[in-house]
């Protein structure tokens, strides 16, 4: 039977610096035959993109299509079985797409770390997304692919060990890598919001602003999102995580999407590595202070254009050899209710804002439209969308995924 649709992957914003870098992934590792498209608003952009790939990949289509024109996005989604999209701010852009997919059946895959956006398109786009079949799993790089899906590694293994559920999970982010023009224009956009409508802010600080059901949540208090500085049982320090106050909203939705099977008294909680010693201290206060000071700085209007014209602007990176020799380590210590303790390892090369976020982004898509997955729809999360498939690819594609019993 002839597939209806044009494309199996058409991936949006192909142009930009992390479009770009997504589409090299998808020229060098998607399985012959597949049929993948690049978009975005400019055709001499797009076309450019496209002669820097390899020559496998100099034929595939190009499609214009502005976020803000409805028909021109409608028709984009229609003519494939996924759609990626590595345009954002999404809180800006981000909405015509989500919407546009969920109506067609189309399966979508975004980069956000935004909680405002990810809770307005659940709340628009899920029952919808049920009834036409379409994954919309949001959060498919860095944020949050590691703390998704090791999680759900934990949960398997405890699961399988008859350990019983998990009761507490705490995340060690270690990394080097360059600062994401993209992600300070997303921060930049909630600030924003916040202006805008003040109870904006009291959903962004709810622990359990992305649950389907926040009155049925049973989990009890959280931890912190942003923790003085500690140090771990092994002596080394952590400082806050800039990430963990998104990264812990979407792991606890796919607790709460799985009927919280991971365990119903389950405290989720995430850090930075400072390292050890005096240097470690030192360290996890300079990061606690400088964290402290921008969102100070990023929450006044008129300091937060000075700061704007030191930070990255939106659509730049750091250059190829930086994003080479850049890595993250993420290591998840878990407590189950039997008392035992497990820890998982999800670790890979690359700067995880770019080089390794393109990986994480490519594999999604192809996941989405190639592999076998659970029978879910509507408003998703990687973990509950793709699971077990999408660590399989990300292993293939040079990722680490491990967990072991300690």
């Amino acid at each position: 039977m002839t597939d209806p649709r044009d494309h199996d992957v058409v991936l949006y914003g192909a142009s930009g610096f992390v479009g770009a870098l997504t589409a090299a992934h998808l020229a060098r590792h998607a399985p012959a035959g597949v049929r993948i498209a690049l978009a975005g608003r400019s055709k001499d952009k797009l076309e450019a993109a496209r002669a820097a790939l390899p020559p496998a990949a100099r034929d595939w289509p190009v499609l214009v299509a502005d976020s803000g024109d409805p028909e021109a996005v409608a028709a984009l989604a229609a003519s494939t079985r996924v759609l990626a999209t590595t345009v954002g701010p999404y809180a800006r852009y981000g909405m015509p797409v989500v919407r546009a997919c969920a109506a067609a059946g189309t399966h979508y895959a975004d980069l956000t770390g935004e909680v405002l956006f990810v809770r307005d398109a659940i709340d628009a786009v899920d029952a919808t997304a049920r009834e036409t079949g379409a994954r919309i799993v949001h959060s498919c790089g860095y944020d949050s692919i590691p703390s998704d899906l090791g999680v759900l590694m934990l949960h398997e293994r405890a699961e399988a060990d008859g350990a019983g559920p998990l009761t507490e999970v705490r995340l060690v982010a270690s990394m080097r890598g360059g600062v994401s023009g993209g992600t300070v224009d997303s921060l930049r956009a909630q600030f924003e919001a916040y202006e805008a409508d003040r109870s904006t802010r009291r959903i962004a600080a709810d622990p359990h602003a992305l649950s389907p059901d926040r009155a049925a949540e049973p989990t009890p208090g959280q931890p912190a999102d942003v923790a003085p500085p500690a140090r771990t049982p092994d002596g080394r320090w952590t400082a806050p995580f800039v990430m963990a106050p998104f990264n812990t909203r979407i792991v606890r939705r796919s607790n709460a999407l799985l009927d919280w099977a991971y365990g119903p008294g389950l405290r989720y909680g995430e850090a930075m590595s400072a390292g050890s010693g005096v240097t470690g201290a030192l360290t996890a206060v300079g990061v606690t202070a400088g964290l402290g000071a921008l969102v100070g700085a990023m929450s006044v209007r008129p300091v937060r254009g000075l700061v704007d014209r030191v930070l990255p602007a939106p659509g730049s990176g750091p250059d190829e050899r930086t994003r080479e020799s850049g890595w993250f380590r993420s290591v998840l210590h878990a407590t189950t209710a039997s008392g035992r303790r497990y820890r998982a390892t999800v670790s890979g090369p690359g700067d995880p804002g770019y080089a390794a976020t393109a990986v994480m982004l490519g594999q999604s898509a192809l996941c989405l439209a190639l592999d076998d997955l659970p029978d879910r729809a509507g408003s998703l999360t990687p973990a509950t969308a793709m699971g077990r498939a999408l660590i399989d690819r990300l292993r293939i594609a040079g990722h680490t995924y491990e967990v072991s019993p300690v």
